[in-house]
């Protein structure tokens, strides 16, 4: 059996960045070998998994330094050897079609039409993502994205000796519900089952992938390895000092208390509610229909559900940013905008203080925020401290004023270490807390976060729930989308349930 990996002092920094992303990495890997790669957020953990897919870029794009084999050659010469699925999804569609976007990584290995259509229909099926093969992929929930990519990994495992060696999955369940937790891990299972395919997966669910990895290799957050052995060896032996690095551990669960509030009176108005409602990007297509909702004020509501039931439409229209198919959103009367008077001459006509969406983006920016599942969506700035203070220039603060709150922030997001860096070039868990801090910085009475702990290790999940704590301690009021258990566990005070179909559970 050979090496199918050798890292020797390995390390890699961004073009424009002091500090490294990765350094000092040492280890070797066997053919067919399994390991779960853990490490605090910013630790290299997707950097290492992109280096090793050969896509990292040129010199143009950062330095590296020592070396890094994949089969005994640089991993750029390698390309095809390594099955990536990366950490955002959204990154990895290419195509406009289900079935194309499968297909896509099969043909570029040359397989043909014969194999490949039998191979994107098994892959398919094993995700559990059964849509016709014409399904837009812009239709897609997170979650779909994310077995679709997933998917297109499996497919070129049919190309035989041509196909993947190695597979690398960067947070491969992250934004699944259970049962698609559970079938991707089974999926994954079987893809790496007759031991030719190796198997380097990234992920804060530690318990869903312990007992089928060989070995856990855990990153220092400044650089190196802090542990390398068995699941077994790792988990007893270095307990502490993973904790310690923020590293998710089994049964080591964050000391945060569950927040428990009394239900609102019955009488008591909500401070969004829908009536009636259908929702949906296209009119001939509701994603929902004749749903009635309220958000009571000052409390948390989790809004849960498998995926593609419509959890992230329903707050995107509650929220203002998607206008309803039918019937209403309506807000309370302390949320309500006192006129429509910033709005353009053409849209004023149609103002309603109780629809947020006929409000004016600044009317919204002071009232209701959303921070989106996707980072990269909201970003609008070339620097961290910049993109903290777009909002706050947009509300005319001043220069000294804009620069003493986003410095406050980039301590508490504990952001301070990259704020010259570009948005872009942070880690998964680094956009996700930016991206909560941009709409933070504005003070909104109402904020809802799309899969809020996504990318998260340890010690910044703990920091982020006790944030949005502080936050409902404040008297404001928070809507989430989540599948994060823990997360539910203590900010769950109110759920909204989605069914499978789209109905309300």
């Amino acid at each position: 059996m050979g090496r199918a990996v050798e890292a020797g002092d390995w390390g890699w920094r961004w073009a424009g960045r002091s500090a490294w992303a990765a350094r000092g990495l040492s280890f070797a890997l066997d053919e067919g070998e399994r390991v779960l790669l853990l490490g605090p957020s910013g630790a290299g953990k997707s950097t290492l998994l992109a280096a090793l897919a050969g896509v990292l870029g040129g010199a143009d794009e950062g330095e590296e330094c020592g070396s890094l084999l994949v089969a005994g050659r640089h991993p750029t010469r390698m390309r095809g050897a390594v099955g990536l699925v990366m950490q955002d999804p959204d990154s990895q569609v290419i195509c406009q079609r289900i079935g194309d976007d499968v297909a896509f990584g099969c043909e570029n290995l040359g397989m043909t039409r014969a194999d490949i259509w039998p191979a994107v229909r098994a892959a398919l099926e094993a995700v559990d993502l059964r849509l016709p093969l014409d399904r837009s992929t812009g239709a897609l929930s997170g979650g779909q994205k994310q077995r679709l990519a997933i998917a297109g990994a499996l497919a070129m495992q049919s190309a035989g000796p041509d196909g993947p060696r190695l597979l690398c999955l960067d947070e491969p369940t992250a934004n699944l519900d259970p049962a698609g937790v559970a079938q991707v891990r089974g999926a994954v299972e079987a893809a790496v089952a007759d031991r030719r395919t190796g198997l380097v997966v990234v992920e804060h669910r530690v318990e869903v992938w312990s007992g089928l990895v060989d070995r856990v290799i855990a990153l220092a957050p400044d650089g190196g390895i802090l542990a390398d052995g068995t699941p077994d060896e790792v988990f007893a032996a270095r307990r502490r000092e993973l904790t310690d690095a923020g590293a998710w551990v089994p049964g080591a669960e964050p000391d945060v208390r569950p927040r428990r509030t009394a239900p609102p009176d019955g009488a008591a108005a909500p401070i969004l509610a829908g009536r009636g409602l259908a929702i949906g990007h296209r009119a001939d297509r509701p994603v929902l229909t004749g749903l009635e909702v309220a958000v009571p004020a000052g409390r948390s509501t989790a809004v849960v559900g498998p995926n593609g039931a419509g959890k992230t439409t329903l707050v995107l229209t509650l929220a203002g940013l998607l206008a309803p198919l039918g019937g209403r959103v309506e807000a309370a009367e302390s949320l309500r905008p006192g006129h429509g008077g910033l709005l353009p001459r053409a849209l004023r006509r149609r103002f309603d203080p109780a629809d947020p969406a006929t409000w004016a983006s600044r009317d919204l920016l002071t009232r209701i925020g959303v921070v989106f599942q996707d980072p990269e969506h909201q970003f609008v700035a070339a620097s961290v401290r910049a993109e903290l203070g777009v909002g706050l220039r947009a509300l005319g603060r001043g220069a000294a004023r804009v620069r003493d709150e986003v410095d406050a922030l980039l301590e508490r997001l504990h952001l301070d270490g990259v704020a010259d860096a570009n948005p872009f070039t942070l880690s998964g868990g680094e956009k996700r807390r930016l991206s909560v801090g941009t709409v933070l910085a504005t003070g909104p009475a109402l904020i809802v976060l799309d899969e809020p702990t996504f990318g998260q290790d340890r010690s910044t999940w703990t920091d982020l729930v006790r944030l949005v704590q502080s936050i409902l301690d404040e008297g404001r009021t928070i809507v989430s989308v989540t599948h994060d258990e823990a997360y539910l566990r203590v900010l769950g005070e109110n759920l909204l349930p989605l069914g499978p179909a789209g109905e309300e559970s």
